[in-house]
């Protein structure tokens, strides 16, 4: 059906200074009939704490290439459910459909591949009765768009990681190694 076999992509957006909405999307894509779907058709039953969902951009509204989406983080509040499920989720299916929209995805692939995405909201989110939806929705949308862009073009590249071995490190090993 597709040469889209198995491709990941991951990003990281930071918030904006005093919140805790970072959006660190990882997400894997791939053919219906290959892997990727069969692990997509499994994770539709539930996993305490861990709730999948499909990706909407509202009800009635389910994203194409269909995608589904979990939390990196044990859900444990109704107010983490409304911001997963709403602000979130929201932003996400938009990503998704941008990414078609803008050619990132093919059109005619909407059908062939699916999308699996963990996504990463900060509990804290769910106990600031200041949290920026806005922010939130900047954050996991643009992420998300970038996850998708880097997976759709083997972003980055085993040369490019090559190259870069020894002048970009992981952000918590400053202090612990030097290159």
């Amino acid at each position: 059906m597709t040469d889209l076999i198995f491709r990941t992509g991951e990003a990281t957006v930071l918030a904006v200074e005093g919140q805790a909405t970072d959006a660190m999307p990882e997400i894997v894509i791939g053919a219906v009939d290959g892997p990727v779907g069969t692990a997509f058709a499994s994770m539709l039953g539930q996993s305490v704490g861990h709730t999948r969902m499909f990706v909407v951009r509202d009800l009635n509204q389910t994203v194409k290439p269909a995608t589904i989406m979990t939390s990196k983080v044990t859900i444990q509040s109704a107010e983490y459910v409304d911001l997963l499920g709403g602000v979130v989720q929201a932003a996400l299916g938009d990503a998704v459909l941008d990414s078609v929209i803008e050619g990132v995805i093919a059109k005619d692939l909407c059908d062939k591949i699916c999308i699996i995405m963990t996504v990463w909201l900060d509990p804290r989110c769910a106990e600031d009765p200041n949290v920026d939806k806005k922010d939130l929705y900047r954050t996991n949308y643009e992420a998300t768009k970038l996850a998708i862009k880097r997976a759709m073009t083997g972003e980055p590249t085993i040369d490019e990681l090559i190259a870069n071995r020894k002048t970009v490190k992981h952000y918590a090993l400053d202090g612990v190694i030097d290159y």
